[in-house]
């Protein structure tokens, strides 16, 4: 609330009365003026992220038990499997917030997965609500579930090494 107080009403005296110069904070800028004003308590940082995350993933079991019904069937799982992803994924914004997640999404190091889980996303909606092949969409969705965990595994540390040595001494 303190936050919002710091915003200038028409005489150029901040709404609590102190009156303080308007350029201090007109250096700060719009942009950041509103993210200051709209953060977030830790605690409520978590239940969103828990919300998020948890329906995220019901959607996405929910979208899996539907795929066996026939004709509507893999129409409804693609949508509620690719739906249930992209809220896990979002669920982090709540975490860090969502330009830093944004910035965090095209680093170097992750930019192939991101680009990989939001194509195979692409693909699985596609192949089910406008090409109806069943088969099809079922094999996109596998592949959006491996780039989602490669992109995943990309913010533990030494995690994708890992995945990798072991898949070289398998094979």
């Amino acid at each position: 609330m303190d936050k919002w107080k710091r915003f200038w009403n028409q005489d150029g005296e901040s709404v609590s009365g102190d009156s303080t110069s308007p350029q201090s904070t007109e250096e700060q800028g719009f942009a950041s003026q509103i993210l200051d004003s709209t953060t977030l308590s830790w605690g409520t940082r978590i239940k969103g992220f828990l919300i998020c995350f948890v329906l995220g993933f019901v959607l996405s079991i929910l979208g899996t038990a539907f795929f066996a019904i026939p004709i509507k069937g893999p129409i409804i799982f693609a949508i509620l499997y690719t739906t249930g992803n992209i809220l896990s994924m979002s669920s982090t914004c709540f975490l860090m917030g969502p330009w830093k997640q944004l910035k965090k999404m095209f680093n170097e190091t992750r930019v192939v997965a991101t680009i990989g889980v939001f194509f195979f996303m692409f693909l699985t909606l596609i192949a089910a609500l406008k090409w109806h092949k069943k088969l099809l969409a079922l094999v996109f969705c596998i592949c959006q579930f491996l780039a989602m965990t490669w992109y995943s595994l990309s913010y533990i540390p030494y995690a994708r090494d890992a995945v990798k040595k072991t898949l070289n001494s398998c094979f």
